[in-house]
């Protein structure tokens, strides 16, 4: 599979200096324009290996399919080439650190950052290994454009060699993953698969079917606004009320800095406005659902006591749901899961099945009806300046991917 090296790095560099990232505050579909610039770019280069039926779609994702030879079921491969809005994805400058020594990676554009096998084990493991990073100020966006780089060099293994035996593959390319809008409710029906696996995973041997559920929370609180100078026994401060929203939430448990494994978290993600109105935006998690209802209820509660402190505020709370488990329905039926795990197998690569403190698109395209579990890339510190991954890594997931299509074959 060393064939793939060299396609993967550039496939990987290439998507990466592209600006892709998302837009939480966009009511557009996708939510920035330059998120069509990937997408078009997989568009072209579809066409351009000779798949078939390549089509964007009008809610911005890229459906295209590998024709089968063989009897089996209709699989997918789905990765996303949004990033994520947490920090600075302008002006990416990826490189590539060929067979990594060992010792502390540096970054060119920000001297003092430092990548160490001391603070992350992981990478103590990749000695040898061509690693990816970016230049310090920015995240690299192997989140998911890695899942990109392996799908579209797997796809176009298989264009070029039809003598491979898998059943019929559709790959889709989504915007918006990272601001959760990355299924579309019309894409299942679009996509006309089985079953499907995103590779938007971690480590390598990674298989996940756990994913936390989801939902995101929008607190408003308009005050009253008057000049200062008159402002005695008028003025309603809606700042001062906003952080005691945040104050009175738990700050030393059920924060993402405080918990892990199987804990939930409420995370104060944004907040903007002035002393009139001040708009405060939280994202809820929990494997569980009756977890994420009472996480939602602890928001509101709190919401109600800063209320009564200050009558004359309005303070409003709204939750909508985003994603959910995929292990409520994968563990109905694990036939997709099974079949990575046989494929993985075959590469001699040690399975790793944990619980993701995440979700993907699987997660509701799983809720919609299609079981779709994660596979790994290899990405790692995703969503700022220290992230990285192993090209190897990859050329290890490009390999489980044509494994899956050659095994559904001959089930």
């Amino acid at each position: 599979m060393t064939q793939f090296k060299a396609e993967l790095k550039e496939r990987l560099v290439r998507y990466c200096a592209i600006d892709s990232q998302a837009d939480m505050d966009s009511t557009s579909t996708p939510s920035t324009s330059c998120q069509h610039d990937m997408l078009d770019l997989v568009v072209e280069e579809l066409s351009g290996m000779g798949a078939s039926d390549v089509t964007k779609t009008s809610y911005g994702t890229v459906i295209a399919t590998i024709p089968g030879n063989s009897e089996g079921p209709t699989i997918g491969f789905l990765a996303h080439v949004d990033t994520a809005p947490q920090f600075n994805a302008t002006g990416v400058k990826p490189r590539v650190v060929e067979g990594y020594n060992g010792g502390a990676i540096t970054f060119p554009d920000d001297p003092e950052l430092v990548l160490t096998p001391e603070a992350f084990p992981y990478l103590s493991e990749k000695i040898g290994d061509d690693i990816v990073t970016a230049s310090g100020l920015t995240l690299l966006g192997a989140d998911d454009k890695a899942g990109v780089a392996i799908i579209m060099t797997a796809a176009r293994h298989l264009l070029e060699n039809p003598e491979i035996e898998r059943p019929t593959i559709r790959v889709a390319f989504t915007p918006d993953e990272e601001i959760g809008r990355g299924v579309d409710p019309k894409l299942p029906a679009d996509l006309n698969v089985d079953f499907a696996y995103t590779f938007d995973g971690g480590e390598l041997g990674e298989i996940t079917y756990e994913t936390f559920s989801a939902d995101f929370a929008v607190v408003t609180v308009k005050g009253v606004s008057i000049h200062p100078g008159t402002a005695k026994d008028k003025l309603v401060n809606a700042l001062h009320l906003g952080a005691k929203i945040i104050d009175t939430l738990p700050q030393v448990i059920m924060t993402p800095e405080t918990t892990d494994g199987r804990d939930g978290f409420i995370h104060a993600v944004d907040i903007e406005g002035s002393a009139a109105e001040v708009v405060l935006r939280f994202i809820l998690r929990d494997f569980e659902l009756d977890g994420l209802e009472a996480k939602g209820a602890l928001v509101r509660q709190v919401c109600e006591t800063i209320s009564a402190t200050e009558p004359r505020a309005e303070i409003s709370c709204d939750i909508t749901p985003q994603y959910r488990n995929m292990r409520y329905w994968l563990e109905n039926d694990m036939t997709p899961v099974e079949l990575a795990r046989a494929a993985l197998s075959d590469l001699g690569v040690a399975e790793k099945s944990v619980p993701i403190r995440g979700g993907t698109d699987g997660s509701r395209l799983t809720e919609l009806g299609v079981p779709c579990p994660n596979l790994f890339t290899g990405m790692q510190n995703v969503h700022g300046p220290l992230e990285w991954i192993s090209v190897q890594d990859m050329v290890q997931a490009t390999g489980l991917c044509l494994r899956i299509a050659e095994r559904a074959a001959k089930r």
